[in-house]
């Protein structure tokens, strides 16, 4: 069985509390539906259909369900994949991963740290020409922008 953030609960992968974790109750009053399949249920948004994939505008951007800050604008790049790039989360803390074999093989899925919403996955090696050679392929769905923040 896959795992998910509804199913994982209120915990990081190494057991220490997400700070901003509520009951699934809460996340669905929370939450839209879209919103909430896609932060909860580790679902994905069609490709080219987000409201982030091409934004261009400075700011920050952060976790739809909790607010946390986890991307900045100047990491964002052009990767045409279908869902908004990032090559570095902000801080280093932001974010958490897991090993994803929900496809029969194995990815990294990122997930927010302060409150354990799938966000998308984190790709290496693919050779955009970025600092770090990854791809951190985010759902617009788990994303707020705040402009010029």
């Amino acid at each position: 069985m896959a795992t998910t953030p509804a199913r994982d609960g209120r915990s990081r992968p190494d057991g220490t509390p997400y700070p901003a974790a509520r009951d699934e109750s809460e996340w669905q009053a929370r939450l839209d539906p879209q919103a909430y399949h896609v932060l909860r249920e580790a679902g994905t948004e069609a490709p080219f259909t987000g409201e982030y994939t091409d934004t261009v505008t400075p700011g920050v951007y952060e976790c739809r369900a909790c607010g946390a800050e986890l991307f900045r604008s100047d990491a964002k790049f052009a990767s045409h994949c279908g869902w908004p790039s990032f090559y570095s989360p902000l801080a280093g803390d932001s974010v958490v991963y897991l090993d994803d074999r929900s496809l029969g093989r194995v990815r990294t899925e990122v997930r927010c740290a302060s409150c354990g919403g799938h966000l998308g996955h984190v790709f290496e090696g693919e050779g955009y020409p970025t600092p770090t050679d990854l791809r951190y392929c985010i759902n617009s769905i788990s994303l707020r922008h705040v402009p010029g923040a």
